[in-house]
């Protein structure tokens, strides 16, 4: 693999750091910039190079990478990096901010700069790993566009340009969703007086077992607040009432907002009286 290109990697929170952390380990050379300088000290300790600005990260860049948190830090990374680009550069856009704000992009990019974009689904110990599924929109990526993708983990192309922001919505909302109902599942049978590891084996035998998994997953750190994110970007574009209800739920509970979507399925203590022992007024 062809690791001489030079990359500008923008974004180094939870996602951003081991997807750099990885491709420094591919062996490629990487200059790194994040709001918070501070998170990047492991990777400059690793080799990367840290850029005191967006401009200055991507002015010698062949490929841009960006992992950021939503259209507003998109927009605000762009106004500094769009004057810097040069000719040829390649800017890859990871982050979850929905097909509109990628077409927005696009239209303000240089003459000679490319964009794709190739949001991802996976967990932090797969961003580590390089085992991301990698969902890639803007037409077949050029050649050292693809070895990036590549080393980030299994690419699916899915068409013109916004394509891959788009089903990332689409499949981020079905897994939060899916989490959602594998919480109020739970929760009702803990008010049924059923004990939570029977309802949990049996909903894991259904089509709800990959939710289930990330319901209990102890590897991962999405945060509820970005998966409220997600949510309003979906329902943003169609009518979408079960996932209307799961952004309030979402973001009814602030303390929880930076702790991992698992904490959905936190629940309160059982009703008293609601479980299966035999008692008076119920029939043996």
């Amino acid at each position: 693999m062809d690791t001489a290109q030079k990359i500008a990697f923008l974004g180094l929170g939870r996602m951003g750091a081991p997807m750099a952390r990885h491709l420094l380990s591919r062996g490629y050379e990487l200059t790194v910039w994040n709001r918070t300088p501070g998170k990047a000290g492991p990777l400059v300790e690793a080799g990367a190079v840290l850029a005191s600005s967006p401009a200055e990260a991507v002015r010698d860049a062949d490929l841009v990478v960006t992992m950021l948190a939503d259209p507003r830090a998109l927009r605000a990374v762009a106004e500094s990096v769009l004057p810097a680009l040069r000719p040829g550069t390649h800017w890859i856009d990871t982050s979850t901010v929905g097909p509109d704000p990628v077409r927005e992009l696009a239209g303000r990019l240089p003459a000679g700069v490319t964009l794709i974009d190739a949001p991802v689904m996976g967990s932090v110990d797969r961003a580590g790993a390089g085992e991301l599924w990698v969902l890639a929109g803007g037409g077949p990526p050029p050649g050292p566009v693809r070895a990036v993708l590549d080393a980030l983990g299994e690419v699916t192309e899915c068409g013109p340009l916004g394509s891959g922001a788009a089903l990332k919505l689409v499949l981020i909302n079905a897994a939060v969703g899916g989490v959602a109902l594998v919480a109020e599942a739970l929760r009702l049978g803990g008010a049924l007086g059923l004990p939570e590891e029977l309802v949990r084996g049996q909903l894991a035998r259904g089509p709800l077992a990959g939710a289930v998994a990330r319901a209990y997953a102890d590897a991962s750190h999405f945060p509820i607040s970005l998966a409220a994110k997600d949510v309003a970007l979906a329902t943003a574009h169609a009518a979408l009432p079960v996932l209307e209800s799961v952004h309030t739920a979402l973001t009814s509970r602030p303390d929880l907002a930076d702790r991992d979507l698992s904490a959905l399925r936190a629940r309160p203590a059982r009703a008293a009286g609601r479980d299966f022992a035999h008692r008076p007024d119920q029939p043996a």
